[in-house]
């Protein structure tokens, strides 16, 4: 089966994924070492007692589908955006209109 050309230029860069998910990683880290220095003073623990941390990684594949999945998710928006925009006679989507369907499009994913 082969890729149509456009498909890939209509989805995410997996590179742009990726760093954006290390970005995340790494906020993340920070965050668990602040609170573990934190109960570690709180309960007079030494730095010795906490869990070691491992590098978190995403394959190849991985980055491709969380790049699929995070295009479909800004198609099905735009599109659900688009309906409500055309609902009201309007031919611009606005921040409320996705306002309106961001409840559902969350429990719908």
């Amino acid at each position: 089966m082969s890729e149509h050309p456009m498909e890939k230029e209509n989805t995410f860069d997996p590179d742009l994924v990726h760093e954006i998910f290390k970005f995340v990683w790494k906020r993340k880290a920070a965050e668990r070492r602040k609170n573990e220095l934190s109960e570690n003073i709180d309960n007079e623990v030494g730095a010795s007692s906490s869990k070691r941390t491992r590098p978190t990684f995403a394959n190849a594949n991985a980055l491709k589908l969380s790049s699929e999945l995070l295009r479909v998710f800004v198609a099905e928006a735009i599109q659900r955006a688009a309906t409500i925009a055309e609902a009201e006679g309007g031919v611009k989507i606005e921040a409320t209109h996705l306002e309106r369907i961001l409840p559902q499009l969350l429990l719908d994913f």
